[in-house]
């Protein structure tokens, strides 16, 4: 580890001027969620420390217009020493790049020095999903282990469960729907809001309508139109840490590797798709994915998985 970071304020006035206008446009024109710009403002920040460090002084945007590649190798040798992950390191890149894009567009400093620096390299990392008889078994309020707690509150993360796995949604996508737009009744498919405030609609199967159902028929609170439709023992919305919770607790139950996560059944969702004939356009559509290259990953999982079948069961393999 290296030492602290000097204190010094992250960068001129100018700067910070700058970097108020660059957070409200990723706010109100790009729409990004509270986490990421949170993660994007620290990591600016941090970049703008260390340069202050190197400089001695804030940068100040003549600096900033002024930096070389090495200025930036430096940076990220310096986040890299700190502890970051690859991933963690590219994400701080791309905030900095961001940065640095929107004070060229607005002719005040160039970002050929941040794009002309190599980023780490990230090791390519495949989805896990849980085969489709484990992922029956986790939407299925009979499988929950906790004989303690009452009848609703099982039936309530098999319904969430049911919504990640059936239509592939997040958890903050399933946290996020209000009681008025629950998918009950005739319901055929369910808007969500994904990252960036993009809406979607998803359609929604007999068996995610009948577990949702079940939930609102034994959930004790009364729940307001626009509220949410899932809530906590004390009628306030459900923290996602307890989906995973249950997650983790049906794990242990049904003999499910680490790798079975509440975000796994998003993957299952797309993978046993894929498997059944899915075509990626469509699948990319109900993911919400904004790029087609990032549902192409599920292509190399289902290859995957025809492979090991393969070695398992072929005569001569």
């Amino acid at each position: 580890m290296t030492a602290a970071l000097t204190i010094l304020p992250p960068g001129a006035p100018d700067v910070q001027a700058e970097m108020s206008a660059w957070l409200a446009h990723l706010r109100d024109e790009r729409r990004l969620a509270a986490n990421t710009l949170e993660a994007y403002g620290r990591d600016v920040r941090i970049f703008l420390a260390i340069l202050a460090e190197q400089r001695g002084a804030p940068p100040s945007l003549a600096d900033l217009a002024a930096l070389h590649p090495r200025d930036v190798r430096a940076y990220l040798a310096r986040r890299r020493a700190d502890g970051l992950t690859s991933r963690s390191l590219m994400r701080a890149l791309a905030a900095a790049r961001s940065f640095a894009r929107f004070l060229d567009r607005r002719g005040l400093a160039g970002a050929a020095a941040l794009t002309a620096a190599r980023g780490p390299r990230l090791a390519r990392t495949l989805p896990k999903p849980v085969n489709a008889a484990a992922a029956r078994r986790v939407v299925d309020p009979q499988s929950r282990p906790d004989a303690e707690r009452e009848p609703w509150v099982l039936a309530r993360d098999a319904a969430v469960l049911a919504l990640l796995y059936g239509c592939g949604l997040r958890i903050s996508e399933a946290l996020g729907i209000t009681r008025a737009d629950a998918p009950v009744g005739e319901a055929q498919a369910i808007t969500v809001t994904g990252k960036g405030g993009k809406t979607r609609a998803v359609p929604v199967i007999p068996a995610v309508r009948r577990a949702v159902e079940d939930y609102l028929a034994g959930c004790p609170w009364a729940l307001a139109p626009n509220g949410p439709l899932f809530v906590g023992v004390k009628g306030g919305p459900l923290n996602p840490r307890l989906v995973q919770r249950a997650m983790v607790e049906l794990r242990g139950a049904l003999g499910l590797p680490e790798s079975a996560t509440p975000h796994a059944l998003r993957h299952s969702f797309a993978t046993h798709l894929l498997a059944r004939g899915g075509d990626l356009r469509s699948i990319q559509e109900l993911l919400g994915h904004a790029s087609l290259s990032t549902t192409q990953i599920y292509t190399a999982v289902d290859e995957a998985q025809l492979l090991k079948t393969y070695l398992a069961t072929h005569p001569r393999a």
